[in-house]
């Protein structure tokens, strides 16, 4: 597909979305556990959305708090504050009420948005917050408290905002909190124009996603990755999408690809990995997936085949991140190659380059990944050291190791601050990992550094077995064993921990971090 054309000098996203599906007003837009709602509906719904904005007094780049399970409110309050002209600061919401207190402080959020599963937590931050909010609107509520209103009894009583905001593509969208492994999230600042950019690249040239398909998305909507998949991916070809509020445990997953049978879906490593392993994992007669994303972290080439086997539907690979909005590497139906991250999405440049900073352009050699393409964030919030770290002119840090092989594919070798030094040698826990995960004993495993009684850095491997099984030393021995079959022998791993899980994000990320604090407590 040859370029995409820039969005014109006058562009509201949301805007853009409704002209786009004008002719589908009753097409469903979304389906979640209680509703269906149309394109006619969403439009209407989040133009009322704006009004009410504005009838609160809210100006423009002005933010409010996003703070909502996944459900039909969700994308209505989402693109009724970008047709405002407001920024909606999307939260995740498995965190605590210290976080959102921080994220109100640190946004000045005047207003939330919120699921009446939510309110406690967030009444609890907004105790503590340096402002005062000027209004909570609760989705799916009944005892709300003074002053708050009720999502669809407030959408009632407004007028549809005619207009919109008269945003141009490089104003100010909205905000996304990166995940805060280390230190404060931050908060990672988007525009308008960056939304059209990830949809115009990946959505139809990659997925190949039109308006026959239906997607659902185990990432929730808060997240970057999961923004696209079940938002501006979708509604910018006038697909349907499933929306799940519960996590995506596996038989939660199956339920919706049995009952509404999506042809998209849009999954984590550690996702396959557990559905592929649960004994309730379904035919595939039983669904109806012609293709499947994964990002998050590396999809191991094992899961990828296996799933293949069984469904018939590929795992298409790719990288993403917070601060390039989405996948920017990637594999692409027909030119799969697992174990990699394939290779770069047209619209994007990556280098890879050397602790001196010089690029890379020989094979198989790890670098520091960095990217250049339009969807890029404009700055961290008041973190002018973090943003002149990771924002380069027009180079993205990515903060991911990547080597290229001899064919042009990007294979994935960890996150910077995760690589091991073993023995005056770079060592990839992540290939470490894909290694043990091929044992058929291993159902996960996480790799980390830790230092011998000479104070030299070996690698540890914590092991999730199969079925419940037991560890002992006769098996972390095969373990051993196992990997040095296939790796150079200091990459295996001296110590062997098995435990009944990994500590991991909500996205199911592997928190290494966690790992090595724990070690630091021994």
């Amino acid at each position: 597909m040859a370029y995409t054309a820039p969005p014109p000098a006058r562009f509201n996203f949301a805007q853009h979305l409704f002209e786009r599906n004008a002719g589908r007003a009753d097409k469903a837009a979304y389906i979640d556990d209680l509703a269906r709602l149309s394109y006619g509906e969403l439009a209407d719904q989040a133009r009322r959305v704006a009004a009410g904005l504005a009838a609160l007094g809210l100006r423009r780049e002005e933010r409010v708090l996003l703070l909502m399970h996944d459900c039909v409110h969700w994308p209505a309050a989402f693109l009724g504050c970008l047709y405002a002209g407001v920024v909606p600061v999307a939260v995740n919401t498995l965190l605590t009420a210290d976080d959102y207190a921080y994220m109100l402080g640190h946004s000045r959020a005047q207003a939330a948005l919120v699921s009446a599963a939510l309110l406690p937590t967030l009444q609890a931050a907004m105790e503590r917050a340096p402002h005062e909010v000027r209004q909570l609107v609760v989705s799916r509520g009944s005892a709300l408290p003074a002053g708050a209103q009720d999502f669809d009894a407030w959408l009632q009583t407004l007028v549809p905002a005619e207009k919109p905001a008269g945003t141009g593509p490089d104003d100010i969208g909205f905000w996304l909190y990166s995940s805060g492994s280390t230190g404060r999230p931050k908060g990672t600042v988007h525009t308008h124009g960056n939304l059209y950019w990830t949809a115009e690249l990946y959505a139809a040239p990659v997925l190949g996603l039109t308006e026959r398909d239906v997607c659902f998305s185990a990432a929730k909507l808060f997240f970057a990755y999961g923004l696209g998949n079940a938002l501006s991916f979708p509604l910018s070809v006038g697909a349907t999408t499933v929306l799940m509020a519960e996590r995506p445990t596996p038989d939660a997953v199956f339920k919706r690809w049995t009952d509404l049978k999506p042809t998209v879906f849009f999954g984590a490593p550690t996702g396959y990995a557990g559905m592929l392993a649960s004994p309730n994992c379904p035919t595939r007669e039983q669904v109806a997936l012609r293709l499947c994303s994964s990002a998050g972290e590396a999809l191991p080439r094992e899961i990828g085949e296996k799933f293949k086997a069984r469904f018939g539907a590929d795992i298409i690979d790719g990288i993403g991140s917070t601060e390039m909005l989405h996948i920017f590497l990637s594999n692409r139906p027909g030119d799969v190659r697992y174990g990699t991250s394939g290779k770069p999405v047209e619209g994007y440049e990556v280098e890879l380059r050397d602790e001196n900073g010089r690029v890379i352009d020989g094979a198989d050699q790890v670098g520091d990944l960095f990217i250049q393409g339009p969807s890029a964030a404009l700055m961290y919030w008041c973190n002018r050291e973090k943003s002149r770290d990771t924002f380069r002119g027009a180079w993205t840090k990515s903060g991911d190791k990547y080597f290229r092989d001899a064919e042009g594919y990007y294979v994935y070798a960890g996150r910077s601050d995760d690589m091991l030094k073993v023995s005056g040698q770079y060592v990839s826990p992540f290939e470490v990992e894909s290694t043990l995960m091929q044992h058929p004993a291993v159902l996960e495993a996480a790799v980390i550094g830790v230092s011998d009684p000479n104070g030299l850095t070996r690698a540890k491997a914590y092991v999730v077995l199969k079925d419940d099984r037991d560890g002992g030393e006769a098996l972390a021995e095969a373990l051993k064993s196992f990997v040095k079959e296939q790796l150079a022998p200091h990459k295996y791993p001296r110590h062997i921990e098995f435990v009944a899980e990994l500590p991991k994000t909500a996205t199911g990320k592997i928190q290494r971090f966690k790992l090595r604090e724990r070690e630091a407590r021994q």
